[in-house]
């Protein structure tokens, strides 16, 4: 079959034995071979224990090689992968286990401190990512597995396990792989189930599109239990043969930038905040300088201006890579202007959990600005508008990397794929004769102005997140007004000596200025700010639905 997803695992494997493959990064390295010496040990496990193919298995730890290696364990035996991410509270973690039905749950140190066994019932076992140890065992047959498995690995490959012993699960496109439960802002979240053909769709897509040769280097910074981390700074990497090293902790923008000096990744995928940091702390305050900012506007010097500051951007990143790959979110218009004038090579994505999660790419020399690329091979989008050029719609797409449906849960299934198959993504955009695809906001964050008009938040906030001392904004409505919820930059603020009067009266400023940027519809009336970070998941966006309501 030629639209296996884990012939891909087993080749990549096979044909890169001797390579360097996963390094967790100021710790220890794994080749191809390790990687696959530890599969075979982890299936042991499973098969002695009696795991069969199809058995749900949950994973939840910081990025680590050894969380690699135990995804990759589990889809090769044929079992389900059901990934968690290691921020959730201990009883959504509960909760996604005993939903998903898992029979095992593989943990990483600091996860396991705060779970309760007694609240996931239905475990068989619960086993220690870093070292693979067996922490809890309900089953004979686990503690066993687990005590004798140098023996059973010694047995089944007395003389030495090499390339030829490798025979992983023949997996079929319908078949269901991965279960991820998208992250929870609202109740409990839902768990996609992504079949192989999916990741196959995803992995054979990024085959062809992204420029990457066996034996190059990525930094993995995004969590592994979302698609987006897990697709593109991981499983795509693995089976072309690169070396992943791994942020193992919470990755801060100091963190990343030595990583970037160190590693000198090829390929670097990305979400804005991170890209945006960078750029706001390491670069815009040295063009601040009066000199710099006129020498931007005279159109002979500007090349060679332009030049220099391309090459403190690239030196950034660690300067040897082909393209920075961004997605999860909305790019900054400022910061996306300045990457633009100044050349640097950037390009913005889009897809979501249900297709895998890429829906639109384009490489960045292609790219158009302020877009988030083309539909992808194989996957068809279309605007649900009468005129998608002009007339902004719901986004929609169909193809082999959309997925199966909500497990568990048929009506929202219902809601979110229809007949002929068209997932309903809730993104409203528009779409060039070209192809690109321009969005414009979460269909759920659209307001209505008073006659009627469509507001998209997203782009009131945008600018207003790059006027002074703003840190972020929500715009949110309320008594049929627009109001601007913000959180100051009060390390900026006080900095430069201001009083929480000065930061009140600058926001009053920066809201006039606002509304000079705005038409006559979308104008706020009134701003309020916040004396803390509005609250995020994981993926770093903001909880709106916490603070529709915000009184005051």
């Amino acid at each position: 079959m030629d639209h296996s997803f884990i012939a891909y695992i087993e080749d990549s494997v096979k044909k890169n034995w001797d390579l360097p493959a996963l390094t967790d990064y100021n710790g220890a390295s794994l080749h191809y071979k390790d990687v696959a010496r530890k599969i075979e040990k982890v299936h042991i496990m499973f098969e002695t224990s009696g795991i069969r193919k199809g058995d749900k298995i949950a994973l939840c730890g910081r990025n680590s090689a050894h969380w690699g290696v135990t995804l990759l364990a589990i889809i090769t035996y044929g079992a389900v992968a059901v990934p968690i991410l290691h921020e959730f509270k201990a009883d959504n973690v509960h909760h996604i286990v005993n939903h998903s039905e898992s029979k095992l749950l593989f943990v990483g140190d600091q996860v396991w401190e705060n779970l309760n066994e007694a609240s996931m019932p239905l475990l068989e076992g619960i086993i220690h990512m870093a070292d693979f140890s067996v922490g809890v065992a309900r089953t004979e047959k686990l503690s066993y597995a687990r005590e004798h498995l140098n023996e059973l690995f010694g047995k089944k490959y007395p003389k030495n396990f090499r390339q030829e012993h490798i025979a992983y699960h023949k997996d079929q496109p319908e078949e269901l792989a991965v279960i991820n439960y998208t992250s929870g802002t609202t109740s409990y979240s839902k768990g996609v189930m992504l079949p192989y053909r999916s990741l196959w769709a995803n992995i054979t897509f990024a085959l062809e599109a992204l420029p990457l040769k066996p034996g190059e280097k990525i930094i993995s910074m995004l969590p592994l239990a979302h698609m987006y981390g897990l697709a593109f700074e991981f499983l795509f990497e693995f089976t072309m043969g690169c070396h992943v090293f791994f942020l193992t902790r919470t990755p801060s923008p100091k963190i990343i930038f030595e990583a970037f000096a160190e590693v000198k990744p090829r390929l670097i995928i990305a979400v804005p905040l991170i890209i945006e940091k960078i750029i706001k702390k390491n670069v815009l305050p040295k063009l601040e300088k009066p000199g710099m900012k006129l020498l931007m506007k005279v159109p002979y010097v500007n090349d060679k201006i332009k030049h220099t500051i391309l090459k403190q951007v690239v030196g950034a990143f660690g300067g040897e890579f082909v393209e920075v790959v961004v997605g999860g979110a909305a790019f900054n218009q400022e910061v996306e202007q300045f990457m633009r004038l100044i050349e640097f090579p950037y390009t913005v994505g889009y897809g979501m959990t249900e297709c895998g999660p890429l829906i639109c790419y384009e490489y960045w020399t292609e790219f158009k600005q302020g877009s988030c690329g083309k539909p992808i091979h194989r996957v068809e989008v279309k605007i649900l508008s009468p005129d998608p050029e002009h007339i902004p719609g719901e986004i929609v797409c169909r193809g082999p990397n959309v997925m199966l449906g909500y497990y568990k849960n048929e009506e929202a299934t219902r809601e979110a794929i229809d007949a002929e198959g068209w997932l309903h993504t809730g993104d409203i955009g528009l779409m060039d004769a070209a192809g690109n695809v321009t969005i414009k906001g979460r269909s759920k964050n659209l307001l209505l102005g008073a006659n009627g008009q469509n507001i998209y938040p997203e782009e009131i906030e945008d600018k207003l997140n790059n006027l002074p001392y703003v840190a972020e904004s929500i715009v949110t409505c309320q008594n049929d007004k627009l109001v601007g919820l913000v959180y100051p930059d009060y390390d900026d603020a006080f900095a430069h000596g201001l009083s929480n009067e000065d930061i009140e009266r600058i926001m009053e400023e920066n809201r006039v200025a606002l509304n000079g940027m705005l038409p006559a519809y979308s104008q706020v009336a009134k701003m309020k700010i916040f004396p803390e970070e509005f609250e995020k998941t994981p993926k770093r966006s903001i909880k709106r639905y916490l603070y529709m309501e915000a009184k005051g």
